[in-house]
């Protein structure tokens, strides 16, 4: 059946919270390179990324109203990413420090890992990123906080941001990423907070087990609806697999088509704009998972990236 998508008048927005970065992107490297060496690889990408900036991207190309709450660095990084992003970086602060980069190193298998700088991020501030948002939501709006970890100085803090953002009437989702020092009993103390917070829970399989503690996926959802507001989505990303969501305990699954994966840095990113963007459309739960899993689908299948429509995606 084909999707007909309210008027943008009629749409609520996305208010994505979280790093807008720069990643470059090499590889592959097999093994690890010895101290004091030089490595040739076969290939390289600079790119603007981030978690926030990954889902802006996505929602960029969708045509999905969206805002992004960040700042950038004052040197050449920061002007390129505010030039990239374009009317969507207008009111972003740009702080007297560079712009936080990321390097990923590609791994034979696709996976990766990174090396990151905090520039940028380690002067925000709860309080510029709430400036930063309406005082009140309009109905259906969705306000996002994504990558939560890279904000060393800001976790323990992100609990009263989330209480003040859903009392500003918007829905409230999280994806924390993975903490850079593992799943601490301190950090799960801190992300259980938020998850109080939360209407959507948006983490991949291995998150969701680290921080539930649960040997399966349908354990660690069950754990995950437990300690989220009452009547919560919670969504696992499960790479290959698809995606699940969790509604009252009830369980829908959305398997993934099998694609050439290319790429799959900032895939639950774009997943996360899919899922959401459709449900500011008022699809149904099964629906906007399918539009998830077939954004990020095409995401990690194309170099350069390359999104398919929501309209596609729902079709």
């Amino acid at each position: 059946m084909k999707h007909e998508r309210p008027q943008p008048s009629q749409r609520p927005s996305i208010h994505v919270i979280g790093g807008v970065m720069v990643d470059l992107i090499m590889g592959p490297v097999t093994p690890w390179p010895r101290p004091g060496t030089e490595t040739f690889v076969d290939h390289s990408e600079l790119r603007a990324g981030g978690p926030a900036g990954n889902t802006g991207l996505a929602l960029k190309a969708l045509g999905v109203p969206h805002h992004i709450v960040c700042n950038v660095g004052s040197d050449m990084f920061g002007e390129w990413l505010v030039e990239t992003f374009g009317d969507a970086a207008s009111a972003w602060p740009r702080v007297a420090t560079p712009t936080a980069l990321s390097v990923g190193v590609e791994h034979p298998g696709g996976e990766r890992s990174f090396l990151t700088t905090a520039g940028n991020l380690a002067v925000q501030t709860p309080q510029s990123m709430l400036a930063m948002l309406p005082e009140r939501a309009r109905p259906g709006d969705i306000a996002l906080l994504t990558g939560s970890f890279l904000y060393l100085d800001l976790i323990d803090a992100f609990d009263t941001m989330l209480a003040a953002v859903s009392a500003r009437g918007f829905e409230v989702a999280l994806d924390t990423g993975w903490p850079s020092d593992g799943w601490t009993d301190t950090i799960k103390a801190h992300t259980m907070a938020c998850l109080a917070h939360c209407d959507h829970v948006l983490l991949n399989e291995i998150e969701s087990l680290s921080l539930s503690g649960e040997k399966t996926v349908e354990a660690a959802a069950c754990w995950l609806a437990d300690h989220a507001k009452p009547g919560a989505i919670v969504v696992i990303k499960r790479g290959g697999e698809g995606a699940s969501a969790w509604r009252d305990g009830a369980l829908v699954h959305v398997p993934a088509p099998a694609v050439a994966v290319v790429d799959t840095t900032g895939a639950g990113d774009t997943f996360n704009a899919g899922y959401l963007g459709a449900l500011l459309d008022g699809v149904p739960l099964e629906d906007a998972l399918r539009a998830g899993v077939a954004v990020a689908s095409a995401a990690i299948a194309s170099s350069p990236r390359r999104y398919v429509s929501l309209e596609v995606a729902l079709s």
